[in-house]
């Protein structure tokens, strides 16, 4: 097997990559990863230098990582701000570093891309290979495989000796629903009615809420979620990962994976939120609307997706990162897993440690939150 590196992903035909992308994941095709290059929104200047890895095989592509060399932590969602800490307190370098992900996109997928449905052990093995090279040439203290498939982080654990890391967010799964009042039907009495009472209250001053496909979606529309994704920023974080030019790609190159839901009033788009998807599998991803539309927000990011994903047979909807407000909408705690390697033996043997003892309460802790859930006991 031949591993190389490339630092474009336009130094790779779109369909050979894709065709190890598997399913359900829009965000590791080839056209979301390189929109993120394309846009400036990862390369230089940002702190997310891509080097990606390919592994041929008798001149056919056989496996692929995205792969960058990080100065900072930010845009990852899976928290090591303390690694970081600790280990500069200690006069241990932490930066730079090499992540294998999809830069600002929490959603689970997979990593290592091979072909069939379960990761080739052969191929995983010069990918990670690949990774240990890159590092080795960039100086890079540590390597992380961040929102993996659990085959993916099994695999990296027992063949490869990378420290496993279990973390949770909140996602729905379709159990065979007819419709929405089917889905809603498997919620306590008091907590079907507050779903009701909610939507209800979302529509209050709202002419109109609607779900387009980005396909469908005008000039108009893209600048409105735009607009609206650098206006959450502003408020939340402070900068926007994603530069403007993104939403102009992507009105060109995503729209077949984009959806987004608007809602109208007065003749103004006063909200919207945009999702991506592909196969069984919704992933909503920005947000933005007006100031005092919480009930609107409740509507626009669970109520309505869950809505379509019953209405099309889709399995499975993640609403992005954090947020224990989506238990009572019927997204319940979900496993997610990442793999760490760090170069400094101590601090290594450090976390490796801390880990086992996160693992252990954030089990403890989804259990906790998985009680408060809205369904009737025999639902749950």
């Amino acid at each position: 097997m031949d591993v190389s590196i490339i630092e474009r992903l336009s130094e790779v035909p779109a369909a050979q990559w894709d065709a190890l992308a598997g399913e359900n994941n829009p965000f590791i095709e080839h056209a979301f990863l390189s929109a993120l290059e394309e846009s400036g929104s990862v390369g230089p200047g940002t702190g997310w230098q891509p080097a990606h890895l390919l592994v041929h095989e008798d001149g056919v592509l056989v496996g692929a990582a995205p792969l960058y060399v990080k100065s900072h932590s930010y845009g990852e969602y899976i928290f090591d701000w303390s690694w970081a800490e600790a280990s500069q307190q200690a006069r241990i370098p932490y930066y730079p570093k090499l992540v294998c992900a999809v830069p600002f996109t929490p959603a689970t997928g997979r990593r290592l891309l091979t072909r069939g449905t379960e990761p080739d052990p052969a191929v995983v093995a010069a990918l990670l290979a690949g990774m240990r090279a890159v590092a080795d040439a960039a100086d890079a203290w540590s390597i992380h495989v961040l929102f993996s498939t659990e085959a993916e982080r099994s695999l990296l654990a027992d063949q490869h000796a990378l420290i496993p890391r279990t973390t949770q967010q909140f996602h729905w799964h379709n159990e065979g629903y007819a419709d929405f009042d089917d889905w809603l039907s498997r919620f306590r009495s008091r907590d079907r009615k507050k779903t009701r009472r909610e939507r209800s209250r979302a529509m209050e001053g709202i002419d109109s809420v609607y779900t387009l496909r980005g396909t469908e979606m005008t000039p108009r529309h893209w600048e409105v979620v735009r607009r609206n994704y650098q206006h959450t920023c502003s408020k939340k974080w402070g900068s926007a990962y994603l530069t403007d030019a993104f939403f102009t790609l992507a009105a060109d190159t995503l729209a077949h994976r984009a959806m987004a839901c608007f809602a109208e009033a007065d003749g103004q788009i006063v909200a919207s939120t945009l999702m991506f998807q592909k196969g069984g599998h919704l992933y909503g991803r920005y947000w933005g609307g007006r100031p005092g539309l919480d009930n609107l927000h409740f509507e626009m990011c669970y109520h309505l997706p869950i809505a379509l994903c019953i209405a099309e047979g889709w399995t499975r909807f993640e609403a992005g990162a954090q947020g224990h407000h989506k238990i009572k909408r019927g997204l319940m705690p979900a496993l997610t897993y990442s793999s760490h390697w760090l170069k400094h033996a101590g601090l290594s043997d450090a976390v490796a440690r801390a880990m086992t003892q996160e693992d252990e309460a954030t089990r403890h802790q989804m259990a906790a939150l998985a009680a408060r859930g809205p369904f009737r006991r025999e639902e749950c």
